[in-house]
């Protein structure tokens, strides 16, 4: 059993970096235009941050990167150097049988409906009942118990050691109940953070602004106003940079040497982009149902292509690194060897391979990459390109035999769950065979037990020697802002989160 209660410290770090007096609503203007006030929130400030584009959807459960999800929404916790701590949930106490929660009091969300256990039973089984990668920790919860306003119990049909690990990520972010059960969060989102929505300043498609929540429960933010531009292109980001037309983006390395010779610019990196491809058509009769086929593709790709393409991307055996549970040495991943390749594909007789790749701005070159190095041993895949917003809903459907996604799963048990059990959402197939289900049977039993982490590793094994996945490759989000218009930018305590920022400890650069 495993019971946490916070201490008051520690809610001050959570609740915001900035201290003192609250900033009233007025009108936004430019960043360049503030006042310092001191240390709280600057009134009149506004954040203008160019992610490349817009979420297709805001609901609880939908892929949405989590530059963009952490403006509006909050977790009920948070992972801080390893260790979980509170946001909306202040305590909790877990078995392998229940986890129960107990509530931060006083929080309303943006639309004025209470935080309460009701909403926490909404939102986590509206995540586990929407088809995507996040639905798949989930389903360990049978049922959900609303003991009191501000308690809340989970019910669970195994261990779940890292399910609070979940609850840290993109995978919960707690929305309003009312704005869920009418539909309309997909396109407004209502959450607790301290920046609401605001669908009168905001131009769908071209700027989306975020005003202050005056009910917000937590200390004040620097910025009073965060608006959120999509800028594709990365010529013209760096020049809305340059201009201070926006005040920070995310970019790519080839950007570098232009930003370098302006002394307003400055630019951080951290590891957040993890990433290979599925092969979802694995199922009786599929394209890449037989292992053999699985494996001559995996060994005809040739991930060091990319890196010589990509100056951050780092070749992996796997997805966890040396440290985290779930890595196993004995990985060796499937060095590039297109004889070997070509070996296999020719023993299991030559499938047809006719597969089409759905890609997006960010991902296209990658994916034509693989597609031509599988076609070197025969295997005809071709690459569609689709805009960000369609591409991540669509992209792990099952429409597309195969696919190529973030992998941002933190614990064995969520890559697991998200992509290779029979019922992971992440497997449209359904298929699995039965030394995986043996194997993640007996590591999910050991729950939290010292033979949990060699058990754990037998299960990754068994998931590369089936080459369900293989071409691990890692690499770094770079984020540029203009010094003369923010302060305080550093990269997220979040890990493996793409466009994102430490939101709440920026300021002003005159503030």
């Amino acid at each position: 059993m495993t019971q946490i209660t916070v201490s008051a410290a520690v809610v001050a770090l959570l609740a915001g970096a900035c201290s003192g007096s609250d900033g009233e609503a007025t009108e936004p203007t430019s960043s360049a235009d503030v006042t310092a006030v001191g240390t709280g929130t600057v009134p009149g400030s506004v954040l203008r941050v160019n992610w490349g584009g817009f979420p297709e959807s805001w609901a609880p459960g939908a892929e949405m990167e989590a530059g963009f999800m952490r403006v509006p929404y909050e977790n009920l916790v948070a992972r801080v150097d390893n260790e979980i701590q509170p946001v909306l949930a202040t305590a909790w106490e877990q078995t392998d049988e229940t986890l129960t929660l107990t509530l931060r009091e006083g929080v309303t969300f943006h639309d004025g409906t209470p935080f309460d256990a009701e909403a926490v039973k909404v939102n986590i089984e509206t995540v586990k009942n929407t088809p995507g990668p996040y639905a798949g920790p989930f389903q360990v919860v049978e049922s959900i118990d609303v003991v009191d306003d501000h308690t809340v119990t989970l019910n669970l049909a195994q261990p779940a050691p890292s399910l609070l690990t979940t609850m840290t990520t993109r995978a919960l972010p707690i929305a309003s109940p009312t704005a869920i059960e009418d539909g309309s969060v997909a396109q407004t989102p209502v959450g607790t953070g301290p920046w609401a929505y605001d669908a009168a300043t905001s131009v769908v498609g071209t700027r989306l602004v975020f005003g202050p929540h005056a009910d917000y429960w937590g200390d004040p933010v620097g910025f009073e106003t965060i608006q959120i531009v999509a800028i594709p292109e990365d010529n013209a980001a760096s020049a809305a940079l340059a201009t201070g037309e926006i005040d920070l983006t995310d970019t790519e390395v080839n950007q570098l040497q232009t930003m370098d010779g302006d002394e307003q610019l400055d630019h951080l990196s951290y590891p957040a982009i993890r990433n290979n491809p599925m092969f979802f058509d694995r199922g009786p009769g599929g394209m890449f149902e037989d292992v053999a086929v699985r494996q001559a593709a995996c060994y005809a790709i040739d991930t060091q292509v990319l890196a010589s393409l990509e100056p951050d991307w780092e070749v992996r055996t796997q997805h966890f690194a040396e440290g985290e549970q779930g890595y196993n040495p004995d990985i060796t991943g499937y060095t590039h060897d297109l004889a070997k390749a070509q070996e296999l594909y020719d023993g299991a007789g030559n499938p047809p391979v006719d597969a089409e790749m759905l890609a997006t701005t960010f991902n296209e070159n990658q994916m034509q990459i693989y597609a031509e190095q599988m076609g070197e041993i025969g295997m005809d895949v071709t690459v569609q390109s689709a805009p960000p917003p369609q591409y991540f809903s669509e992209w792990n459907s099952g429409r597309y035999p195969l696919g190529l996604g973030g992998n941002d799963e933190l614990t064995p048990y969520d890559w697991y769950n998200a992509w290779f059990a029979a019922d992971a959402p992440g497997n449209p197939s359904g298929a699995e065979s039965d030394e995986l289900k043996a194997a993640a049977d007996a590591a999910i039993a050991a729950g939290s037990s010292e033979e949990a982490d060699a058990l754990w590793a037998e299960v990754t094994k068994i998931i590369a020697d089936e080459a369900l996945t293989c071409a691990h490759v890692a690499g770094e989000e770079l984020i540029a802002w203009n010094t003369e218009t923010v302060t305080g930018v550093a990269a997220p305590t979040e890990h493996w989160e793409t466009n994102l920022v430490n939101y709440r400890d920026l300021r002003p650069a005159n503030g």
